[in-house]
């Protein structure tokens, strides 16, 4: 028995994929394409992916938005997730990775369900709360530049219904949120850590998963 969660090692990480994870053949073809591309290490872990579907289902999502697409790995899976009426709204800024993306999300039958906007996703979101879209969303992840960070959570705040899920890649940032902060990232993480912990329009949980993963679910009474 434990307090804290285990350190886990290469043969006990191992382990947990050997036993719990179901992957898509599609999503092991992605993950595959993607080792080979520059900065393979944005994307998430495998089990992460399995971890996000679930929230999906559990939570009833049909609207979903993604901050930070890469090749389209938590795209593919969360699009997997949803009923057949459920859409994403994916918003990055290349096109040279997102089109990695395209050909598997096409591959499994789900690009129908996937509206990439290539473009800065501060002017995506805003447009969207300018045409009346506050409060419609049930599932938002970010996992883009840090430094923008906060700015997508608010927005993706508003956006987001009540009992709605913000998922937050990255928050624990290899450990430096930890240490003093010595780049512009860490240093938005750490602020944005801060506040969450105490911002009382969510309810929250820091979870040490892949990279670190924090979930905010909408309250009650803060509804846009």
């Amino acid at each position: 028995m434990t307090n804290r969660t285990l350190n886990i090692d290469d043969h006990l990480y191992q382990y947990i994929l050997d036993v719990s994870l179901r992957e898509h053949p599609v999503l092991a073809e992605l993950r595959d394409a993607t080792r080979s591309q520059p900065r393979a290490g944005m994307q998430i872990s495998p089990e992460q992916g399995q971890f996000m579907a679930m929230l999906i289902k559990l939570i009833g999502a049909r609207q979903t938005l993604e901050i930070g697409v890469f090749t389209g790995y938590s795209a593919l899976a969360t699009a997997l997730a949803l009923p057949p009426d459920g859409r994403i709204i994916a918003c990055d800024i290349n096109a040279e990775f997102t089109d990695i993306g395209r050909r598997h999300w096409e591959k499994a039958g789900v690009a129908d369900k996937i509206d990439l906007r290539l473009a800065p996703a501060i002017d995506t979101l805003d447009k969207l709360i300018d045409e009346g879209r506050s409060g419609s969303f049930d599932f938002a992840f970010i996992d883009a530049d840090k430094t923008n960070y906060d700015n997508y959570y608010e927005r993706c705040l508003q956006l987001l219904r009540v009992g709605g899920l913000i998922a937050i890649d990255n928050v624990l940032w290899d450990g430096e949120v930890a240490r003093p902060a010595q780049d512009a990232d860490t240093a938005a993480l750490q602020a944005l850590n801060i506040k969450l912990h105490a911002d009382e329009r969510v309810d929250l949980s820091l979870l040490t998963i892949a990279d670190g993963l924090t979930l905010a679910r909408k309250r009650r009474g803060f509804d846009s």
